[in-house]
């Protein structure tokens, strides 16, 4: 790690009056003044422009199964390499990753001297590289919210993209019309966190809104990006049998073959009273989410082979076998079911 940040000025922002810039990455849009960050920590305002203070500044690296992210239908049983950065834009008070998502205390000067390290150095060439090098062709951009570095991101992917890999998104979907448009051309798949289904959940135990998060969500998948969708379920608080039910709703309205991985929250950061999700709370959520019609639900965290497989919704066969991370194919012809025929979303092939 070095003390020295790569200043990449911001391509999503515009300026304001009296030296503010105002940030166009997320919905927060942050309006800031000289010196000013926005919520998330990394998005400064030095001189009177917008710049991106952790560009190149991994703090989280690994290679790791793509069925983590979690995405089951896309090019399950592959590696992804994941990277992430500190900083975010929400505040979720059941983080799991909030070492580095709620990491705020550094110091950045306008010659971009930082006072203590924030990552390591992998500028987008070194990532592409190290991908090329593991004999990987999946990026994820995770850990915490892409968007809040999204030129950092947007400058690995369109690298990645040019040698033939593909792109993830795992974020929470707090994103403007603008940042999808912009990442876009280079991204292939995403999961987005639902993260409950009120207002109330989002703007106390989120920092954030639900709204942008529902607008994004119908944006991707318009645009035809792949999009699954996590919601972790925390017991007394968004796992409520009308709360599920109007999540699910929801996201048959979009289309009735979004996957829907619910997983079992732990206690962490904020909420460490919380109760570990049940088994059972998880079961009866994929009943409902079932039963309004979606036909790609799963669930996370615990072991279940039977929910965390995919069979044909038309005839009921096993397709694809789960077990944690390892993963069995049973068709011969990927995407098709070998029973009836039936073709299966998702991306399957290169």
């Amino acid at each position: 790690m070095t003390l020295a940040a790569t200043l990449r000025e911001a391509d999503l922002f515009r300026s304001l009056p009296k030296g503010f810039v105002q940030c166009r990455a997320c919905a927060h849009y942050c309006a800031l003044p000289e010196g000013g960050a926005g919520k998330c920590g990394v998005r400064r305002n030095l001189g009177g422009r917008l710049y991106l203070v952790t560009y190149g500044k991994a703090a989280a690296l690994h290679l790791d199964p793509v069925e983590k992210k979690p995405l089951y239908h896309f090019h399950p049983g592959e590696g992804i390499l994941s990277v992430g950065t500190v900083g975010c834009n929400l505040f979720c008070a059941f983080c799991q990753n909030w070492q580095i998502s709620q990491f705020r205390e550094f110091r950045v000067s306008p010659e971009g001297r930082l006072d203590r390290p924030i990552g390591e150095d992998w500028p987008p060439k070194r990532l592409v590289a190290e991908a090329e090098a593991l004999g990987v062709r999946l990026l994820a951009y995770t850990y915490n919210e892409p968007a809040v570095w999204i030129e950092y991101a947007h400058d690995t992917a369109r690298l990645a993209k040019a040698r033939g890999m593909k792109n993830v998104f795992v974020t929470s979907g707090f994103e403007t019309k603008e940042a999808w448009d912009y990442i876009r051309p280079h991204l292939d798949a995403a999961n987005v966190d639902l993260k409950g289904f009120t207002e109330k959940f989002y703007r106390e135990v989120c920092g954030a809104r639900l709204k942008p998060v529902l607008e994004s969500l119908g944006h991707l998948v318009a645009s035809g990006v792949w999009v699954e969708v996590t919601t972790l379920l925390l017991e007394g608080y968004n796992d409520s049998d009308e709360e599920v039910r109007a999540m699910a709703r929801f996201l048959k309205g979009l289309s009735p073959d979004i996957p829907w991985h619910l997983t079992a929250a732990h206690p962490d950061y904020r909420m460490l009273d919380l109760r570990s999700t049940r088994h059972a709370t998880l079961v009866r959520a994929h009943a409902i989410a079932k039963e309004e019609g979606l036909r790609f639900v799963y669930v996370g965290n615990v072991l279940d082979e039977e929910r965390n497989s995919t069979y044909c919704p038309n005839c009921g066969r096993l397709l694809v076998r789960r077990r944690g991370y390892r993963v069995e194919a049973l068709w011969e012809a990927p995407g098709v079911c070998p029973g009836c025929g039936q073709r299966i979303p998702g991306v399957w092939t290169w």
